[in-house]
């Protein structure tokens, strides 16, 4: 395929202004294996040498590791392929002409920083709410010393695989963060390691995502169809339980 000619409509929203609106652009000389990050570099690019403001994003190991790079692209979080976060979308999905709609991330508890930047703090502070485990100091024992059935061992990697993103809130019609902070939950419920804060822990998160202002679940999956990590929303029923179970034993 030759270069490309993309036609953007990039939501524009400056620091402190509660108000934003859509501007567009054109970029020119698109080739096909670029990713959508390095086609708004391009983007960046032309407006420094204009002597215009670029465009604000978030990217970091642009690996699709992170989780930083999170974009609304045509009304889909991270962009229109699954299980694929938006530093690895390639720019050989769009043809010549087209064009694309980009947003930021939109929830409240992800107030928009500048442009496509979303502040994503209030993950951090559900996550310091219990998302630890306690240790004894001293050497680290053997791993193998800890047994751990394989299929436990599984279902804590695979919920482990959370990026923390927040697509699962954008993508969720009540900015739920109940997917994330159910593998967040999920992940150590099931190793030996986790159990000392294991009641504690669920009451603590769920209740500082309450605090954040985040959504209920209504278990519409849009969270587990638009995770870039494929993690599963039977984290959110292991979640529930957890918070019960944890109510419970504090009565």
């Amino acid at each position: 395929m030759s270069a490309m000619t993309i036609n953007l409509k990039i939501w524009r929203q400056a620091c402190g202004d509660p108000n934003g609106r859509f501007v567009e652009y054109t970029v020119k000389e698109i080739l096909p294996e670029m990713s959508f990050l390095e086609m708004l570099d391009i983007l960046n690019e032309d407006l420094a040498r204009k002597g215009e403001q670029p465009v604000e994003f978030d990217s970091d190991c642009r690996e699709g590791i992170c989780g930083t790079c999170g974009l609304v692209i045509q009304g889909i979080a991270h962009g229109p392929n699954p299980a694929t976060t938006t530093c690895e979308v390639r720019m050989r999905h769009y043809k010549d002409g087209d064009t694309i709609t980009v947003e930021p991330f939109r929830a409240r508890p992800f107030p928009i920083i500048k442009d496509l930047v979303v502040d994503r703090a209030a993950f951090d502070r559900v996550q310091q709410q219990g998302g630890f485990v306690s240790a004894n100091v001293g050497s680290a024992p053997d791993s193998n010393s800890v047994p751990i059935p394989k299929v436990d061992a599984d279902k804590a990697m695979d919920a482990a695989s959370c990026i923390g993103c927040g697509a699962c809130v954008a993508a969720c019609p009540n900015a739920s963060a109940s997917l994330f902070v159910s593998a967040k939950i999920s992940q150590l419920s099931y190793l030996p390691q986790g159990q000392v804060e294991r009641g504690r822990r669920a009451l603590a998160m769920v209740g500082q995502m309450d605090a954040e202002g985040f959504g209920n679940c209504s278990n519409h999956g849009e969270c587990e169809a638009l995770c870039p990590k494929e993690v599963s929303i039977e984290n959110i029923a292991r979640m529930r339980r957890e918070f019960f179970k944890g109510a419970l034993s504090e009565k």
